[in-house]
């Protein structure tokens, strides 16, 4: 057999699962559920665990399942279960089991706290085939329930990972970084390297996101005066500076230019998210209503006040979309042009705008528009042009001709231009 010409052994990573061309529907992201058991201080998205409203119009079983089926027939390969704390489902493991029954990878995010001997039994019997992404707030007590908000929560967490341990259940730790836990910033990176599936430091979220459904202004004013300035932020990133300087320099080839007045130039309409709610949007991101679309019927309960999902279907023409449908549609979001004068004047024309955080999501959180600058994340950006030396202390990103060549150059060099602006280590 070995000297045949009929068989050949290739390991499975050397064979393309796709020839001809990829699948319609790269990767389904579904919030479970917006409800959390933390009250975390800086979180965009989260809602109470006993928000008994909030759990009466998220998707049921059977609709979760249908959707699943559908991005199956789509060729989704994997489905990240979020939230909210996605956990919270008592039907989680009914939809666990769905999801890989249907042959997909699942990716979960979690915060570990619901993590049971049984259900790290079951993840141990039937590998989620990725790491779990549990996110750490804290090295002790004080910090992590700081941020959290949740007596009892630092305990819990812990539990769950070490029940995780215990039963060989890969996962890997991300942290964000807030001023109730900076100064433990070593120490996480320390104890994650511990972790059996690390591979490096964890991932780290030092710039926040406001609410994405900008539903609470008393919200969002705590997350911007928890917020990193640009120039802290800049000291976070370059911790490790040669490092960062090799990143950069690779970075800076690829994806240093303008953009123009196109607003998506991320590949949108590849992959989606699902909210809570049955609605689906281009990314976990973009919540802004006009651009998502429902996918069940959906009917105002006669009570107080306005449901998410009503707003949302008001907001869309009420119409009742399939996943296939709803891809089309957001594949015609890539010709969306700016039209905001400002957006135009800079952020069309920065060579900065693929290191600038700046989207159509953030706009809309920030602003309520698609195409608004964000002075945060600009700021953020120009922080490290200044530090690399691409720019000059005065200069920005939209004032100054391509300098890609010259900015490659001169790190690969390991060295920096007469514009360069130092900036404080962390």
């Amino acid at each position: 057999m070995n000297g045949s010409t009929y068989v050949v052994r290739r390991a499975p990573g050397q064979v393309p699962l796709f020839r001809e061309s990829k699948p319609r529907m790269g990767r389904l992201d579904i919030e479970l559920t917006e409800r959390c058991n933390n009250e975390c201080i800086h979180c965009c998205i989260n809602r109470s665990a006993n928000d008994g409203r909030a759990r009466s119009q998220e998707m049921s079983t059977e609709q979760i399942q249908d959707i699943l089926q559908q991005a199956a027939g789509l060729g989704c390969l994997e489905v990240r279960l979020t939230g909210g704390e996605p956990l919270l489902r008592p039907d989680f493991e009914e939809v666990y089991l769905y999801a890989r029954r249907l042959g997909m990878k699942v990716l979960i995010f979690s915060n570990a706290r619901l993590i049971t001997r049984r259900l790290a039994g079951l993840l141990a019997r039937v590998p989620p085939l990725v790491p779990i992404e549990i996110t750490i707030y804290g090295m002790s007590r004080e910090s992590y329930e700081a941020v959290t908000r949740t007596n009892g929560s630092f305990a819990q967490f812990r539990r769950g990972v070490d029940l995780l341990l215990v039963h060989k259940v890969p996962f890997v730790l991300k942290t964000v970084v807030l001023p109730q836990n900076r100064h433990e910033t070593d120490e996480v990176e320390r104890w994650s390297g511990r972790m059996p599936w690390m591979t490096g430091p964890p991932n780290c979220t030092p710039f926040l996101d406001l609410r994405s459904r900008r539903d609470s202004d008393e919200k969002n004013a705590l997350i911007k005066s928890l917020r990193l300035s640009p120039q802290d932020g800049l000291a976070l990133l370059i911790r490790d500076a040669a490092s960062y300087r090799r990143e950069m320099a690779d970075f800076s080839s690829r994806f240093m230019m303008p953009r123009g007045d196109l607003l998506f130039t991320c590949g949108i309409g590849r992959s989606m998210c699902i909210d809570a709610y049955g609605r689906a949007q281009p990314c976990m991101g973009v919540r802004a209503p006009e651009l998502t679309v429902g996918l069940f019927a959906r009917h105002s309960a006669a009570r107080e006040g306005r449901s998410v999902s009503d707003h949302c279907a008001e907001a869309s023409g009420g119409d009742v979309f399939g996943l296939s449908d709803a891809m089309v549609r957001f594949a015609r979001f890539r010709s969306l042009r700016a039209t905001n004068p400002e957006y135009l004047s800079r952020c069309a024309r920065c060579i900065l705008k693929g290191l600038c955080e700046q989207c159509p999501a953030k706009s809309w959180m920030e602003h309520g528009t698609l195409d608004t600058p964000v002075e945060y994340f600009c700021e953020i950006a120009h922080a490290q042009a200044r530090y690399l030396g691409w720019l000059g202390g005065s200069e920005y990103g939209w004032e100054v001709e391509d300098r890609r060549k010259e900015w490659t150059n001169s790190m690969n060099r390991g060295g920096t231009s007469d514009r360069h602006v130092g900036a404080k280590r962390a």
